[in-house]
């Protein structure tokens, strides 16, 4: 069901997720789903994110593994609840660390997403205490050189420890 909705419903459709990653449907008290976040491998680099963290490029190497990148976030369309999206945000990044360390053995220690800026403004990522650090180049995560291949994104971070950088640092 994740997939169908995220396929039917999301602007990016949905992808197969490689690597390490979650998926959170979410239901309303009755069982009928609300939305769908999925987290899975952070951009291997993200120039504003590695110099928010101080990371150097071996650091980047050895601990990436502890961030996730929320890749898709959908408010199914028929549901209309305030503040509904930064309070699932914030429900589930309190819980993501726990789930991850379950999943795969290692916690997360920093979540971060890119938002298209002509879509969306990230209110909601604002709202749940997520950080605005930058802009993207517009590169893309798979792109053959280094030309902007698409839209530039507003990056958002959130730290799920507060020794997060020393955590991300050794």
């Amino acid at each position: 069901m994740f997939r169908c909705l995220l396929q039917r419903y999301h602007y990016l459709g949905q992808r197969n997720c490689v690597g390490e990653n979650l998926q959170y449907l979410v239901r309303e008290r009755h069982g009928r789903p609300v939305a769908c976040l999925l987290f899975g491998s952070a951009a291997w680099q993200c120039r504003s994110r590695d110099a928010f963290i101080g990371w150097t490029p071996a650091q980047r190497q050895r601990q990436l593994r502890l961030l996730t990148n929320n890749t898709r976030f959908l408010i199914l369309p028929w549901v209309r609840v305030a503040h509904l999206a930064s309070h699932l945000l914030r429900r589930v990044t309190r819980r993501l660390s726990q789930d991850w360390q379950a999943q795969y053995g290692h916690p997360i220690h920093l979540v971060e997403t890119f938002v298209e800026r002509d879509r969306f403004a990230g209110t909601c990522y604002r709202a749940a205490g997520w950080r605005a650090v930058g802009v993207t180049t517009g590169r893309g995560r798979n792109a053959p050189s280094a030309a902007p291949q698409g839209p530039r994104k507003a990056v958002y971070l959130l730290p799920l420890r507060a020794d997060f950088r020393p955590r991300l640092g050794a």
